[in-house]
């Protein structure tokens, strides 16, 4: 999964021509590595779906800008906008199910 930033964001995620999943994380949150696995294997799995990942220490504002208050946050972007999101640790069944639509 590459990275994106607050700089990057609006290119990569928000005019993006398919869905992207945009993982918020912090180097210092244990559940956010704990997921790092579970979407890496999402990711190489899914075709037509692009996933990323957000430092919220280095960028702040689009965190903020999406109301990203508790990590890890994931949310599934879809022409533009928020259409899916999970907050919290979960199993790779339960990004399966939220994302079905689009996957």
């Amino acid at each position: 999964m590459r990275e994106v930033t607050d700089a990057t964001f609006d290119a990569e995620v928000l005019a993006a021509s398919g869905p992207v999943v945009v993982d918020f994380w912090a180097p210092w949150c244990g559940p956010c590595r704990a997921i790092a696995p579970v979407l890496e294997t999402l990711a190489s799995e899914t075709e037509g779906v692009e996933f990323v990942k957000l430092d919220i220490d280095a960028n702040p504002a689009t965190a903020s800008r999406f109301d990203v208050l508790s990590i890890p946050t994931v949310i599934l972007f879809n022409n533009g906008a928020p259409a899916e999101t999970i907050v919290g640790a979960r199993p790779a069944a339960a990004f399966r199910r939220s994302f079905a639509p689009y996957l």
